[in-house]
């Protein structure tokens, strides 16, 4: 991390005991990786359009994850805050609406 930067912002997504009202012991997510990858690559590039972050990192889990476990993670690293925080709801956003990952309790 460069000098320069005063904020690292991380987000756990973690599975819920419930979905739709039911209780659940996991979740299974499956994705199409290759389309995942090139969303989220663009979804970077706006960020970067943005804001002035200095690193995003991202993890998604594919396959089970238990409830309490996480399945999402996710670092932004930016000069202030507001831009970090701001950066990391966008990408959250919208992954959840563009990015090919898909679950089934």
């Amino acid at each position: 991390m460069s000098d320069g930067m005063g904020a690292v912002v991380t987000f756990h997504g973690v599975v819920r005991g419930t979905e739709d009202g039911e209780s659940i012991r996991a979740i299974d997510y499956e994705a199409n990786e290759e389309m995942a990858r090139h969303q989220l690559e663009l979804i970077f590039a706006d960020i970067e359009k943005q804001w002035p972050v200095e690193s995003i990192r991202l993890i998604h889990c594919v396959g089970e994850v238990a409830v309490n476990e996480a399945s999402l993670w996710v670092e932004v690293i930016a000069p202030h805050r507001a831009e970090a925080f701001g950066a990391c709801q966008f990408l959250i956003d919208e992954m959840k609406e563009k990015v090919p990952i898909w679950k089934r309790a």
